[in-house]
């Protein structure tokens, strides 16, 4: 186990590394309370700036990030004692619509903010509008259960029809065709997909619209739009039930495939055939590119890519905050958290958890971004 962790630690370093060294934050002071300021005037602990944070911090959304925000918020409240940050896990959909509603400092969600929600936060956000930081990604790995196959080939064409209901049994010819090595069970597929709204969801299949056009006809939605097949609660529901079911398949972050979950490998144009990594995602998240207009960096990811060892199947979870009429009172603790996930050592911990760190071009925007957070 420590040696895992070494080698995640190592993982995490190379990724930063490949996007260039990360400047550390807690660094400067402006005139808005940015965490970061005068050691005079602000609270400091080790590498995070507690700034003039105190009180309970809301926010709620995606599951994805669960993992990564439950590592963040245990170093940060350690250091920060007068915040309490409380996270509620319950899908990206739900937690823009609480964030939208004034229910929470901030949002995370795995899509960025379509612009009925852009709209629809000006409601919350006085004088200005809800936005949307890049914080974490990683690959949506694709767990299986299948008896006997501990090494699994797909593509695009054939995961769509698989979560389609169009392929129902493992022992398919298309499968078998790319898992020529395999012994390849009779047994019927049981597919499982998110009963939430969830940005994972969107992501995946914005995967199967771009890679497998012809095989997949629905259009990217936070809700399931494909025929058959059973659902679950969250990533750690779709995860427990693959663990559970034999002959299981699903879709969930890298973080949520433990304790002896296999996951495939994706067949792009590449050599070979693609394995769920850190690295992998972070070569496939390091080509993004910003497309959100003003204060909003929102990306355009490529599930396409050609390169060997870019995987696919990524995403990226923003953190959705207003860019002005942030509530007075949770202003600070918000900043300053933010902050702190953006920091050399917030982003640092991703890998551990199994997430791919933002590339230092990004991050660095989101830093400033938050440093002008009113």
């Amino acid at each position: 186990m420590k040696l895992q962790r070494k080698n995640r630690r190592a993982l995490a370093l190379g990724a930063l590394a490949v996007s260039g060294a990360l400047a550390l934050t807690a660094c400067g002071s402006d005139d808005t309370g940015n965490p970061g300021g005068d050691s005079s005037e602000t609270t400091q602990a080790g590498n995070i700036d507690c700034g003039d944070a105190k009180g309970q911090l809301q926010a709620s959304g995606s599951s994805a990030q669960k993992n990564a925000i439950d590592a963040w918020i245990k170093q940060y409240t350690a250091s920060c004692k007068d915040v309490q940050v409380n996270y509620r896990p319950d899908g990206s959909g739900a937690g823009i619509t609480a964030f939208v509603q004034g229910q929470t400092a901030f949002a995370g969600s795995d899509s960025a903010l379509d612009p009925e929600e852009v709209e629809a936060s000006k409601k919350v956000c006085k004088d200005g509008q809800g936005i949307d930081l890049p914080m974490v990604g990683g690959p949506i790995a694709v767990g299986f259960n299948v008896p006997g196959v501990d090494t699994l080939n797909l593509d695009a064409s054939t995961l769509a029809k698989i979560f389609d209901s169009k392929i129902k049994k493992w022992n398919d010819p298309a499968i078998a065709k790319l898992n020529p090595e395999a012994d390849l069970p009779d047994l019927q597929i049981q597919a499982f997909h998110r009963s939430d709204e969830s940005g994972t969801t969107d992501n995946f299949t914005k995967y199967l619209k771009a890679a497998a056009p012809k095989d997949w006809k629905y259009e990217p939605e936070k809700a399931w739009k494909g025929a058959g097949g059973q659902s679950a609660n969250g990533s750690s529901g779709l995860a427990q039930q693959v663990k559970a079911t034999s002959g299981a398949i699903g879709y969930f972050e890298l973080s949520y495939a433990k304790d002896g979950i296999k996951t495939v490998d994706i067949k792009t144009e590449a050599a070979e055939p693609v394995k769920a990594t850190i690295e992998n995602a972070t070569a496939a998240i390091g080509a993004a590119k910003v497309v959100g207009t003003g204060k909003d960096l929102a990306l355009e990811l490529d599930y396409t890519p050609s390169a060997d060892g870019a995987y696919p199947i990524v995403l990226v979870t923003y953190e959705i905050v207003c860019d002005k009429g942030n509530k007075a009172d949770t202003l600070p603790a918000t900043k300053s958290f933010l902050n702190y996930m953006a920091s050399e050592e917030g982003q640092g911990l991703l890998a551990d958890v199994g997430y791919a760190p933002m590339p230092t071009e990004i991050i660095t925007k989101v830093r400033e971004t938050i440093s002008g957070l009113s």
